[in-house]
């Protein structure tokens, strides 16, 4: 069979956060705070949900995802005990940290975009993500590759519900069946499979084992086509 479409998840497949990034949030904020800063789930989805504002979704287009983190790090710096030059800190740590370079591309990302994009197939990214996902990859110079950016905030669900899925294969014009698709959460990658992708969890930490339809590097999905003499 000739795949016609490949899709990939965003972070931890393709991208992954800077961690000098992350360094200098903590070093700042702990900083202007006098205290040791961490950042564990739980204390983001309770920020999450204060910049909110009591709305849902949190954000619907790009402008209101800028005010969305505009609001979050000012309620981060409050909760930390930040009492002086809260909105000058707040628009600081924004301008450095929102859609602002703070993703790097894992070595082999180019080069398994640039084979595919060779061969002609339809290329698209799935996330459980905000809609700025096109605008992240803009700064990292791969969103010239895909032709669909299908986040879950824009389609109201996120994986494995079957509705993502289904969106971006909308968005292609082309059926699971004739679908290929790798992420680095093995539920996500394994709700793509129920659906009729030829889908692969790509492990790069070597946590899984005795995984039929797991990998360890991206260029793993070109030998997979390569075995099967498909291209």
């Amino acid at each position: 069979m000739r795949y016609k479409a490949i899709f990939f998840d965003r972070d931890g497949t393709l991208t992954y956060y800077d961690p000098e990034k992350e360094k200098w949030r903590d070093e700042m904020i702990s900083g202007w705070s006098g205290k040791p800063f961490e950042l564990d789930y739980d204390k983001m989805m309770s920020l999450f949900n204060l910049a909110g504002d009591g709305k849902s979704p949190w954000y619907r287009n790009v402008d209101d995802e800028r005010e969305f983190f505009r609001r979050y790090y000012r309620h981060l710096l409050i909760g930390e005990g930040v009492t002086e030059k809260v909105e000058e800190r707040a628009d600081l740590l924004h301008s450095e940290l929102w859609c602002n370079n703070d993703r790097r591309l894992f070595d082999e990302t180019v080069e398994v975009l640039e084979y595919f994009h060779g061969k002609g197939y339809k290329m698209g990214v799935i996330s459980d993500t905000s809609p700025s996902l096109k605008l992240t990859l803009d700064s990292l110079g791969i969103s010239k590759y895909f032709t669909s950016f299908t986040a879950s905030s824009l389609v109201g669900a996120g994986k494995p519900s079957p509705v993502i899925y289904n969106a971006a294969l909308d968005a292609q014009g082309v059926t699971a069946e004739e679908s290929l698709y790798v992420d680095d959460c093995k539920l996500e990658a394994d709700g793509a499979r129920v659906l009729g992708f030829t889908s692969f969890w790509l492990d790069r930490n070597g946590e899984g084992e005795d995984e039929p339809w797991r990998i360890t590097e991206l260029k793993d999905i070109i030998k997979y086509l390569s075995n099967k003499g498909v291209d």
